[in-house]
């Protein structure tokens, strides 16, 4: 079974880029993570690993797994962008706290099926969706 790291692996040499070892391991602890991960968490993790990847390396490494598919961005609503690694992992929209920056992850049938109607509804074909709700997480409510 191929990992998601041969995965990037390859999609990289498509692209005419190297996969260079700090690629390797910024894709390593993007894939090892459960976490929603942004850009500085990730380069403090990876600096307390030893590894010698720049803050653009992170960066540009990020976009690249983005456009790959594997991992998808995460939009926070402050500028600052999340990241999640998508393999193994089923269809969920997010619930992001605008006060500590909290990301909780939650399915809900009945919005995937108005969703479906809306899109059938216009004669529109969906290839996927990102639902984002922006507030208060349950501990900053409480403090309001």
């Amino acid at each position: 079974m191929r990992t998601e790291t041969s995965r990037f692996k390859d999609y990289i040499e498509t692209k005419g880029l190297y996969f260079t070892p700090e690629r390797q391991c910024i894709a390593e602890e993007v894939f090892s993570n459960h976490k929603h991960l942004d850009a500085e968490e990730l380069l403090k993790i990876l600096k307390t690993k030893g590894s010698k990847a720049s803050r653009a390396t992170v960066y540009r490494t990020l976009d690249l797994l983005v456009e790959s598919g594997l991992v998808d961005k995460i939009d926070l609503g402050d500028g600052r962008a999340a990241y999640e690694h998508t393999a193994g992992h089923t269809h969920h929209d997010h619930l992001i706290c605008i006060k500590c920056g909290s990301v909780e992850e939650f399915e809900e049938p009945l919005i995937e099926q108005l969703q479906d109607w809306a899109c059938e509804k216009a004669g529109f074909k969906a290839t996927g969706h990102n639902l984002n709700i922006y507030g208060y997480c349950r501990s900053c409510n409480a403090t309001q």
